[in-house]
């Protein structure tokens, strides 16, 4: 049980670099991809800020991949609250098939449990199912079991910390509670500043942004705050970052990211728009005012903004009978000739693109 966090404090010597990812939600290919730009090698140390599985198809793929770079790389994976369910899951605390199942059905061939299941060649219809599951997983995969059992919550070492969610406090890390650690919704709006820069993810960077969807790492220097979630899997344009830190004695960082989506170069200028609107998940309903071909002209119910929306982001939503959207923008990026700009969507009013990790809509022509 770990009603408290589990704190790590490995020796990291001045100078071996340090990257940091978090958020993969078993995105191999994505994975792999950062981790190739940040030109990860046996010299450096990985520190996996949580979240690694669930949500994505390749949760198992990502798994055993992981269990084998361990052999031959620093590797130093935590736990973020999508694990923390594999995690009780197999330990089967009280009641947790019934509390699972709903989660496990919702995700279906995304959950990494169900992929085991699987594997092995078992079926899950209902929770009746779920404990015939646990008992051949772990006795048919120990290390996949020992990898999801002994993941601790907290790393600390030099300068920094990293923690899946977040943390009250920088001082007493074994006292903490240990679920607040990894899910801890909106954590640099709580305020907080630390002496020791503490690396998070669980939060989309692009929630923080009411204007511009952003999901490049940010940065808070004053507070000493990274956040680092680019959403990848949740999000039609988000993207896996790596923080790299140089040496985790000092303060200098810089990051890469990777989304796997085609590169496009701008042939015309086109200034930023002054006044936009980010609709985040958690304030997404909508109403569709009109449909003209692949988008639809809507109003945001909460703030009364009119804006283009593409057709496919938008759906309904059971819990409120509204409709919703994906997060999306009417955000026009500044563009310059020969810029390199990632393709989120084509549409007949434009060109929804990505540049520095920033989304937004590009107006001009484009060449391959």
């Amino acid at each position: 049980m770990d009603q408290f966090a589990t704190v790590i404090r490995p020796e990291i010597p001045a100078g071996r670099r340090v990257i940091a990812v978090s958020d993969i939600h078993g995105n191999l290919p994505f994975l792999k991809g950062v981790l190739e730009k940040a030109k990860f090698s046996p010299a450096d140390v990985l520190v996996l800020v949580g979240d690694l599985f669930e949500k994505g198809k390749n949760s198992l793929a990502t798994l055993r991949y992981l269990l084998e770079l361990q052999q031959t790389h620093t590797v130093y994976p935590l736990c973020g609250n999508c694990d923390h369910i594999d995690r009780i899951f197999l330990e089967n605390r009280p009641g947790v098939d019934q509390r699972l199942w709903p989660v496990f059905r919702y995700w279906g061939a995304r959950s990494l449990i169900l992929q085991l299941a699987v594997e092995l060649g078992m079926k899950a219809e209902g929770p009746e199912d779920l404990p015939a599951i646990r008992q051949a997983v772990r006795e048919r995969f120990p290390r996949e079991t020992r990898f999801l059992l002994t993941l601790p919550h907290i790393l600390e070492a030099g300068n920094y910390i990293f923690v899946h969610g977040g943390i009250p406090r920088e001082d007493r890390l074994e006292e903490l509670e240990a679920y607040p650690c990894m899910k801890n919704d909106d954590f640099l709006g709580q305020g907080l500043s630390f002496h020791k820069w503490v690396v998070v993810g669980h939060w989309p960077v692009t929630l923080y942004n009411p204007r511009i969807p952003t999901a490049r790492p940010l940065i808070c220097r004053e507070r000493h705050i990274v956040s680092i979630d680019g959403g990848c899997v949740l999000k039609l344009d988000g993207q896996l970052n790596a923080l790299m830190i140089p040496d985790v004695h000092g303060d200098d960082m810089d990051y890469v990211a990777y989304d796997g989506l085609p590169v496009v170069v701008a042939d015309q200028e086109q200034q930023a728009s002054a006044n936009s609107i980010n609709i985040r998940w958690s304030d997404s309903a909508i109403e569709v005012l009109r449909e003209e071909g692949d988008c639809c002209w809507c109003r945001h119910l909460s703030t009364g903004r009119e804006l283009w929306i593409l057709k496919e982001y938008i759906y309904p939503r059971r819990s409120d009978g509204k409709l919703h959207c994906e997060d999306t923008t009417d955000y026009l990026l500044p563009v310059s000739p020969g810029d390199r700009l990632a393709l989120v969507r084509r549409s007949s009013r434009g060109y929804m693109v990505k540049k520095h990790g920033a989304t937004g809509w590009y107006r001009g022509r484009l060449r391959e």
